[in-house]
């Protein structure tokens, strides 16, 4: 009898709303407070602003900010992590507005928060979602622990193009595979219960079709046919959403020549209607502003665009707050429009539950101690083995001679990857940190840096401008080959570290030659002239062509950007401790003439035969010699493509 009446309770405190249940003591408590609110306060909720440290770690606040915070102009904040900060500002938002409406906090949580795990992409190749959304709890309790409740992931865009920069982010170019990640990262950050003070609310992007933008390049337009997009790229999306992903960031992209950040059909009738998605929608950086550039009218004329499209949370202009007040006076705007997105922003923190608590996420901590040999588990089975000629590897474990060469063997700097968070690329353990640690004792190393990771002056100059820190080794090209070579005689086995450095993938960092860098491809090409086996170890945020790698090497590891633990898995995977396991998810082009290349490619009319192409396609050549005059002519004679007989 007192289940039966539980269950009548509860089923007595929920009931429909917008075709949702919803718990009628949040609609109660937050329609109260809507309408209590000022007008300014109601666009208050709807700016979310970045804010910084100063050199103590406090947060930067000055006398303006303060007064917005009285004023109930901000929302949300961004950017702003550890328990010190957070309070600082969460107390200015409970103690000094008149309503002592909490903030919440967000920050981009891509791959791991303290310990840094292998970049997405990487994840994705361990096939393994257990882990992936262990992962991503993993990284909700560290990122909790730092007061945050709120991460900007999953990345869930179909890439197909290896160009395009953020391809790292992402789970590659899969539709089931990428929607099954993105529910498994969801699951991993909300848990079942969002009030919990280890869980974090999820916020899926970027929405939509960002990853198929022309030509691989950042912000690009995206135009595709209805079929494409269904059937390949919204996937991923709708799983975000089904599996409760408590809100969605907009696109930089435009689709189908209408920007992503007001397109109603996107953000309301695909999303709202068709998917019945109840969170709330948040721009990326600066993309309401960047609608007027997009040529959708002035910034009065670019907000009230976007929020008749669907749009809540404004990430970073403050476009909101300064022009929608006269679009409700001109009538552009209803105020029942201005009152949906503060109900969804109200909601949100009420599932959080800050109203009850506005410090719980503050107040809380957890034991992080398991979390670095966790990650080196995680880190080992993102490892794929793109060859392994007469079964070079695994390296014996001793009476061996190692020549270590590469700019990246003995490099912390770039082995977290880009979206990095907080982690700090000072505790990451390197290639030969970690050869040392397994087998150092019973193995002779010999290090040589080999090359630097980029010459050429254009790309480090912009590399660096963007936090890269490459130190270039000021010894010439020749010298720095040359002692690489001297160790390689005396050695067994050579190990080459090669890649990408952090600033050739993730946001802004699309490349056009997707090799290794030319420094790179010539030490490697001497280290293979000489008579000793070469083991290639990768580490990079996207597919590379290898031809030559792969003509040349004896063996390839693909290692992406794998993080903390890095050095300690390729350590285990060289020498035989774990078997690596990891099946690619992005295709690796022959050459960037083949781009977009991608397993699940439509059948043609004519579908590429090799047999038929051999045999059919040949080239005759006829010396003739004029006697008269001593030279040589050639005649070719090619005959059709298109016989199918001989």
């Amino acid at each position: 009898m007192k289940i039966l009446l539980l269950c009548v309770f509860v089923s007595l405190q929920m009931f429909m709303f917008n075709g949702q249940f919803v718990d009628e003591r949040m609609k109660s408590f937050i329609d109260d407070l809507i309408a209590n609110m000022t007008f300014e306060e109601k666009i208050g909720q709807l700016n979310l602003i970045g804010m910084g440290f100063n050199s103590s770690g406090d947060a930067q606040i000055d006398q303006d900010l303060r007064n917005r915070i009285a004023r109930g102009q901000i929302g949300a904040v961004l950017n702003l992590y550890t328990p010190k900060a957070v309070r600082q500002v969460q107390e200015l938002a409970v103690n000094t507005s008149r309503l002592k409406i909490p903030f919440f906090f967000g920050l981009d949580v891509i791959h791991g928060h303290r310990t840094i795990f292998p970049v997405p992409l990487g994840l994705s190749a361990t096939w393994n979602l257990t882990l992936i959304e262990h992962s991503a709890r993993l990284a909700a309790q560290e990122a909790t622990a730092d007061a945050l409740n709120w991460v900007f992931s999953p990345m869930v865009d179909i890439a197909r193009d290896p160009r395009w920069g953020r391809i790292v982010e992402g789970a590659g170019e899969d539709p089931w595979l990428g929607g099954q990640v993105a529910a498994a990262f969801v699951r991993g950050y909300q848990g079942n219960n969002l009030s919990l003070s280890d869980t974090v609310m999820a916020c899926f992007k970027h929405f939509a079709l960002y990853g198929g933008a022309e030509a691989g390049r950042d912000y690009n337009t995206v135009d595709m046919s209805p079929i494409k997009m269904y059937e390949y790229y919204l996937p991923p999306y709708k799983a975000a959403v089904e599996a409760g992903a408590g809100s969605v960031m907009t696109s930089f992209n435009d689709l189908n020549g209408v920007p992503s950040t007001a397109n109603q059909w996107l953000l309301t009738d695909l999303l709202r209607r068709q998917w019945n998605f109840t969170g709330f929608v948040v721009t990326d950086a600066g993309a309401m502003g960047e609608l007027v550039p997009h040529g959708l009218g002035n910034p009065q004329e670019v907000t009230a665009r976007a929020i008749n499209a669907g749009v809540d949370l404004d990430m970073g202009t403050g476009l909101f707050v300064s022009t929608l007040n006269q679009s409700v006076q001109e009538g552009k705007v209803t105020l029942q429009t201005i009152e949906q997105g503060c109900r969804r922003i109200l909601e949100a923190k009420y599932k959080l539950g800050l109203f009850d608590d506005p410090f719980r996420y503050i107040n809380n901590s957890h034991s992080l101690a398991d979390n670095r040999q966790i990650a080196r588990e995680f880190t080992r089975q993102s490892f794929v083995l793109l060859k392994n000629d007469k079964q070079i590897l695994p390296l014996p474990r001793s009476n061996l001679t190692i020549a270590l060469v590469g700019p990246l063997a003995d490099d912390q700097r770039n082995l977290l990857g880009p979206w990095s968070a907080a982690g700090d690329w000072t505790q990451a353990v390197t290639v030969l940190q970690g050869i040392n640690q397994l087998v150092g004792s019973s193995v002779q190393i010999l290090h040589a840096k080999g090359a630097n990771l980029v010459e050429d002056p254009y790309m480090l100059e912009l590399l660096n401008a963007y936090g890269g820190d490459i130190v270039i080794d000021n010894r010439t090209a020749t010298q720095m080959i040359d002692e690489a070579l001297q160790l390689a005689t005396k050695s067994d086995v050579i190990v080459a570290v090669l890649g990408e450095t952090v600033g050739m993938s993730g946001e802004a960092s699309s490349r056009s030659d997707i090799s290794l860098p030319d420094c790179q491809q010539r030490l490697l090409q001497a280290l293979c002239n000489t008579s000793k086996p070469v083991v290639v170890v990768l580490m990079n945020g996207r597919p590379l062509t290898l031809k030559n790698e792969n003509q040349s090497a004896t063996a390839i590891l693909e290692t992406w950007f794998a993080g903390s633990e890095a050095g300690n898995a390729i350590a285990d995977v060289l020498f035989g401790y774990y078997n690596p396991a990891g099946k690619l998810t992005a295709t690796f082009p022959l050459s960037v003439g083949q781009i977009p290349l991608y397993y699940n490619h439509k059948n043609t009319g004519r579908p590429y035969n090799s047999s038929i192409f051999i045999d059919k396609f040949k080239v005759r050549s006829t010396i003739f010699f004029n006697n008269n005059k001593k030279k040589k002519t050639f005649l070719f004679y090619i005959e059709s493509l298109f016989r199918y007989t001989k």
